[in-house]
């Protein structure tokens, strides 16, 4: 993944000191000059937090920090019906949970869905990186829920209007590749190149070979524009194997050889006459070369 931000520019307490917000009709102890003690269980999640994934080992990290210091800096909450919800600092929250804290000092404010939203989008982005796949989903919400324009969003959360576009752009890649991304088995580099195919069969179908095979995002440029080349020379007509079909031969195909499998099903023209297919079989060193001769037969034996 990638190392995580910093220097949003307006970022985090910027967007707070633009929130007109004031004061909560509950106030810290008195003389005391620091944040409200707050029971734990008093306090929930918050329903905007678009991070889905909280790395095991670096919760189990502060977590051993908590139980040694404490909280050293106060999530953000507001105040609602049935306790406090939180605004930014679920992972602080997570924590101290998880130490056994019974009280933690909080940061109160009056903030709307709008601008706990806008907080805790930018929080996330400048403490632990989001994934790519729940940055993109930050900045749906945002237009989604709010209107905000992309030129908005980007102003917001200080940064520039394609970062936000291209981030965007990901959220039409098919579940399956979100999915991968989420994972961190499929880089925003190997999406973009992915994004440029056709259909949501070839975007999966590419995107498990990049996984399968380790490909780079070079490799997979490779990999498009010789499907492409191949494409071109075809002449009208009909392919004489079904695409699930050749789907599930290629998948056969690579599994026996170790290696991407490349399958160009024969046609039938308009006119009834036939063009060839054909199968490429990729290797990578002379020894994947003689693996992969071994397996058809093809080596000499003593």
């Amino acid at each position: 993944m990638a190392a995580v931000k910093h220097g949003l520019g307006r970022g985090l307490g910027a967007l707070i000191r633009d929130t007109p917000v004031e004061a909560a009709p509950v106030t810290a102890p008195a003389g005391s000059g620091g944040p409200l003690m707050v029971d734990v269980a008093r306090i929930t999640p918050s329903p905007f937090q678009q991070r889905r994934v909280f790395s095991k080992e670096q919760l189990d990290e502060l977590v051993a920090s908590v139980r040694e210091h404490g909280i050293l800096e106060p999530p953000l909450v507001r105040k609602v019906e049935e306790g406090y919800e939180l605004i930014a600092g679920e992972r602080r929250w997570r924590a101290a949970r998880e130490a056994g804290l019974k009280q933690i000092p909080v940061i109160l404010r009056v903030a709307s869905d709008r601008e706990a939203m806008e907080i805790g989008l930018v929080e996330n982005l400048q403490r632990t990186d989001l994934n790519v796949i729940e940055e993109a989903e930050g900045y749906h919400a945002l237009a989604d829920q709010f209107s905000l324009t992309q030129d908005e969003i980007a102003k917001k959360v200080s940064k520039g209007r394609a970062s936000v576009a291209n981030a965007l752009r990901l959220l039409s890649l098919p579940k399956e590749v979100k999915k991968f991304m989420a994972e961190g088995l499929v880089s925003a580099g190997h999406a973009k190149v992915l994004l440029g195919l056709a259909t949501e069969l070839e975007q999966c179908r590419m995107a498990e070979r990049v996984i399968k095979d380790g490909l780079s995002v070079r490799d997979l440029e490779r990999m498009i524009q010789h499907s492409r080349k191949v494409t071109r020379k075809k002449t009208p007509g009909k392919e004489d194997i079904p695409s699930s079909h050749l789907v599930y031969l290629t998948d056969k195909l690579h599994q026996h050889f170790g290696t991407s499998v490349h399958v160009q099903p024969c046609r039938t023209t308009a006119n009834g006459r036939k063009v060839k297919g054909s199968v490429a079989i990729d290797f990578y060193t002379n020894d994947d070369l003689d693996r992969i001769l071994d397996l058809l037969g093809l080596t000499e034996r003593g």
